[in-house]
């Protein structure tokens, strides 16, 4: 299993980055996503961060497509 730190445009619905981290790196990637919550909170800008866990990206494409695909893509 895999660790993904991702950050999400809510206003324009994109993907800013998405990195991945081993399960022995989950501390630092919750050190990660704090850091960005915190700094963005100051900014006041509209940017999901979230943790998640998958077998690899294509099993977190699959579970979580709205972090991967425009609005008529996931109305198809």
């Amino acid at each position: 299993m895999t660790i993904f730190l991702i950050k999400y445009d809510r206003k324009n619905g994109k993907l800013l980055s998405i990195q991945p981290f081993s399960k022995k790196d989950r501390e630092n990637a919750e050190k990660s996503r704090l850091q960005f919550e915190l700094s963005e909170l100051n900014q006041g800008t509209n940017t999901e961060v979230v943790i998640l866990e998958a077998k690899d990206k294509r099993a977190l494409k699959r579970t979580h497509r709205r972090y991967f695909e425009d609005l008529s893509e996931l109305t198809k």
